[in-house]
């Protein structure tokens, strides 16, 4: 029966991955419904305010059916009105007699609270399937409730012999050490995720968009790090194409798609993070420069470190940050290769 737990907790966890960068601030979650170990049914949560993965399944039972059912789900479902109503009332109401779970929802609305119910609504209940890919899965919701602060992904590309950029290049225009590949990936992450965050130097000498224009999928919110709140208003990041924070000394102040919010001028990362949080921003992309991604680095604040090293040799430039980290994996795109980094302390 643990293979079969299994084989059935994949296919939620496949289903889930559909909603990926669509239900925030919603946690990934696909379900399954079993009948004489096939399934009859299934859904995923595919967009925030809309119907939850167990309500989709259970929606999608035809008529006629045993009492036999069992619900497979990766995340404990909802016992709490939000936008929509608990699922665990649905279940119960059901008539579902099993409910297995990957892993308990770490918000505290939830917390056991929804397995305490079923139980207590007369429905048996196995959790703990798959646990560690389920939590992966859900890694952002799961670090905003017990982090307190985004899901914090560094990125940056760097040259065969360590160097993140030349010294000297074109100003208001990107040198580009990864080939195109890598940079369309990157876009496509970009849709995957909150946000993104640069520093002054890196918007006043690339002028970057900062959006996920080379790949189809909404634009992160761009964060900016202007302390002196001194860059140029024709610069990139001021336009439209997608909501914009500025971190500054001087002022808050809100002006249709751009905000700016005011922090201390020095050891300010902790309450960045903090206001980010209270935004309910889930996830973060450091994309650089180098100055404010060691600075996450520093303060080990980061959860994910993701490189491109081209095969291209700069010989001379700025040395790229350093990462210590055991959690290893690389990957060959086209003609860079990929290394991704976990945090030895997450």
């Amino acid at each position: 029966m643990a293979n079969n737990h299994n084989t059935f907790m994949n296919r939620c966890i496949k289903l889930a991955k559909n909603g990926t960068g669509l239900t925030y601030p919603n946690p990934f979650v696909g379900a399954v419904i079993i009948e004489n170990d096939k399934i009859i049914s299934e859904g995923w949560h595919m967009k925030a305010g809309e119907m939850h993965a167990e309500v989709a399944a259970i929606k999608g039972l035809k008529k006629k059916h045993s009492k036999n059912l069992t619900l497979y789900v990766n995340l404990e479902p909802c016992s709490h009105h939000g936008r929509t109503p608990p699922c665990c009332d649905l279940i119960i109401k059901s008539g579902i007699k099993k409910v297995v779970i990957g892993c308990e929802d770490p918000n505290p609305k939830v917390s056991g609270r929804g397995i305490k119910k079923l139980i207590n609504g007369g429905v048996e209940v196995i959790s703990g399937i798959l646990e560690d890919e389920c939590i992966e899965l859900n890694k952002r919701f799961f670090t905003v409730h017990k982090k307190n602060r985004p899901y914090i992904i560094l990125k940056w590309a760097e040259s065969l012999d360590g160097f993140i950029s030349p010294h000297t290049k074109n100003k208001n225009k990107p040198y580009w050490i990864s080939d195109i590949y890598s940079r369309q990936l990157t876009h496509m992450w970009r849709t995957q995720e909150n946000s993104i965050m640069v520093g002054y130097n890196t918007v006043e000498s690339d002028n970057p968009k900062l959006t996920s224009r080379h790949i189809y999928g909404k634009n992160p919110i761009r964060i900016i790090i202007d302390v002196k709140n001194t860059l140029n208003r024709e610069k990139n990041v001021f336009n439209k194409d997608a909501t914009t924070i500025i971190f500054n000394s001087l002022i808050n102040k809100k002006d249709k798609n751009i905000e700016f919010i005011k922090i201390n001028e020095k050891n300010n990362l902790d309450e960045i993070l903090r206001k980010l949080y209270e935004k309910d921003i889930q996830s973060i992309i450091i994309e650089g420069g180098k100055k404010t991604i060691e600075e996450f680095i520093n303060n080990k604040k980061w959860d994910e470190c993701r490189i491109f090293k081209s095969k291209r040799k700069l010989k001379k430039g700025i040395k790229s940050p350093t990462i210590h980290s055991d959690k290893k994996i690389q990957k060959l795109i086209v003609s860079d290769y990929l290394e991704i980094f976990k945090n030895n302390n997450t």
